[in-house]
């Protein structure tokens, strides 16, 4: 299914914004749930999507822009089916954050802050994942791994690329 509305074509696989709108009865005190149920569809925020739920719930597209920038949780940019966060608060960098950042930098060919070509991983930092005694923690795809290693930070890559190949497979 594809991403979209009356007159408006996104090409995204997801839902219509429509069928978001009705959800959420189009009320606008609604609009970030309502951005949450967009960008869960098509992992990002597209620009078209922004502009056309701004215009349905008959509000400013600057006020949607502003929260879909405010929050962290939002991503404007196409990002990868699997998240990745390195925490780099100061309990997870004394224990060795940066190693972790550089093995995945490495292991994925992305450097933090950037998704890779085949729209699979986004890389991230984050400045505090709340679970400073397991760190250093690395979260993927909201499952944490505490006391992660160079080492177990690429084993966790590979296995989900194991994962997804079998996936397709089946």
């Amino acid at each position: 299914m594809r991403l979209t509305a009356p007159g408006l074509e996104l090409g995204m696989e997801a839902v219509t914004i429509d069928g978001i709108l009705d959800q959420h009865e189009r009320d606008p005190s609604a609009v970030i749930a309502i951005l949450q149920d967009v960008q869960e569809e098509v992992n990002y925020l597209p620009e078209g999507a922004l502009r056309y739920v701004a215009e349905r719930l008959e509000i400013p597209v600057s006020r949607v822009y502003s929260m879909a920038t405010f929050y962290r949780a939002f991503s404007l940019e196409p990002r990868g089916r699997h998240l990745i966060h390195v925490c780099t608060g100061t309990a997870c960098h004394v224990r060795g954050a940066v190693r972790i950042l550089d093995a995945l930098e490495r292991e994925i060919g992305i450097r933090a802050g950037e998704t890779d070509e085949q729209l699979e991983f986004t890389l991230e930092t984050v400045n505090c994942l709340g679970a400073c005694a397991l760190g250093p923690v690395v979260v993927i795809d909201g499952d944490y791994s505490g006391q992660v290693t160079g080492a177990k930070a690429a084993r966790l890559i590979r296995r989900l690329r194991k994962s997804d190949k079998e996936q397709r497979h089946d």
